[in-house]
């Protein structure tokens, strides 16, 4: 028999997929309320909620630009801090009991891979042209075409595997932790537990954050004598 577990959303419908899409669309708009409210008002001396983002901003821009530069990191921010924000609530729902995090399931990170393995090579071929950027596909002599090619196909395509099942694997473990947790001390908070869970969720959504700048560095710089 399939063990359920409770969630709000669940009321609703006990169809899984309807229950990750429903809390899918609440973590998007909980994601754009909350960056609304953070700057609505700006002010010079942040405060408050917009201090806490400009925070995060600049600490990201910082790691960034060791890996892309200053420039193409502030290029490439409205998807990467989309996604790191994005990422970062939808794990963090999951810790609240009764609600299930979107990350959780390997169909939504999947998308999340997909979308960032479309765009780093949108990026590749609108920066470099087709002919060019495909071209490094091929290995640096002639002779090895045969084998080079075959193995940047390979090693493109695990991407999309490395990028969700990383997060999906991370965030499914740390909620059945949370779910024995929760079992074996039902009338106490597990505060050490919500911790390291709250940890993973900031570190899981940085790692997926940086490899989507790290995948767009090698898809529009071009070292000067490649």
């Amino acid at each position: 028999m399939e063990h359920r577990v409770f969630t709000f959303a669940g009321l609703i419908s006990h169809n899984h997929d309807f229950i990750i899409g429903f809390y899918t669309i609440f973590c998007a708009l909980f994601t754009l309320i909350i960056s609304k409210m953070a700057v609505k008002k700006l002010q010079i001396v942040p405060f408050g909620l917009q201090n806490v983002y400009e925070a995060v901003v600049e600490g990201i821009l910082h790691v960034a630009k060791d890996v892309i530069g200053e420039e193409l990191a502030r290029k490439y921010f409205p998807l990467t801090g989309t996604i790191a924000f994005f990422v970062f609530y939808c794990n963090m729902i999951g810790i609240i009991p009764g609600f299930e995090a979107p990350t959780a399931n390997w169909s939504f990170t999947l998308v999340l891979a997909l979308i960032v393995f479309v765009y780093y090579h949108f990026e590749g071929i609108r920066t470099q042209g087709f002919i060019t950027y495909f071209k490094h596909f091929l290995g640096p002599v002639k002779w090895l075409m045969p084998i080079m090619f075959p193995v940047e196909i390979i090693s493109h395509l695990s991407r999309i595997i490395s990028l969700s099942f990383r997060l999906f694997g991370n965030i499914k473990g740390d909620d059945m932790f949370l779910l024995i947790m929760l079992l074996l001390v039902p009338w106490a908070i597990p505060v050490a537990p919500f911790m390291v869970l709250f940890f993973m969720g900031i570190l899981q959504a940085f790692v997926f954050m940086i490899l989507t700048y790290v995948y767009l560095a090698g898809a529009v710089l071009v070292d000067e004598g490649h």
